[in-house]
């Protein structure tokens, strides 16, 4: 069966809380709040964080595609303006280096260890592609970490989604934040 797609809403939020569940909270109970205004680290619990996300989805202030193979959701791709996503890895480099804002921004990406290399992530970021087109396209901005010319990274790492990822969607980069991230671009066409 093909892969499909639905936003994260209160209809689709058992889906989503029973992948991350199963996936011990993702990335350390982080439930997928990193980007998120609240953001994630000391001071915070997953089940804090856990909350925290549901209420973004209660008020309708999270953007996120939900990937499903059959009815399971198995990944995700958040997405969303600057000032709903504004933490971003490595902000300090990436501040000092500053274009101007994008229009948008591609968080997280997740896709569940079982269904890795099955086409789910580039599912999940071409649905939200597909969604900033709706909303008015524009540039939209992504964080990815280089694998080219790099020692094999768990997926845990991978959790901006690997750079060729994006080179699909015909992202270039912009700068390297880290030893291994960059900030890539595109320019999404209004629908």
């Amino acid at each position: 069966m093909p892969l499909t797609t639905r936003l994260l809403t209160l209809e689709t939020w058992p889906d989503f809380s029973a992948v991350v569940e199963a996936n011990n909270g993702v990335w350390g109970g982080c439930w997928c709040m990193a980007f998120h205004p609240e953001g994630v680290g000391p001071g915070h619990s997953v089940e804090g964080n856990r909350e925290a996300k549901r209420q973004h989805v209660e008020n309708r202030t999270v953007r996120q595609v939900l990937v499903y193979d059959d009815d399971i959701c198995v990944g995700w791709c958040q997405f969303g303006r600057p000032v709903e996503l504004p933490n971003i890895k490595n902000l300090r480099t990436y501040e000092k280096g500053d274009e101007g804002p994008p229009d948008w921004r591609i968080g997280c990406v997740f896709t569940n260890p079982k269904h890795r290399e099955t086409g789910v992530a580039a599912a999940a970021v071409a649905a939200a592609l597909e969604h900033i087109a709706s909303l008015g396209g524009g540039i939209v901005e992504a964080y990815p970490e280089q694998t080219e010319d790099r020692p094999e990274q768990r997926g845990a790492y991978l959790h901006t989604g690997p750079e060729a990822l994006f080179e699909k969607y015909n992202f270039t980069r912009v700068r390297k934040i880290a030893k291994w991230r960059w900030v890539v671009r595109a320019h999404i066409t209004a629908t």
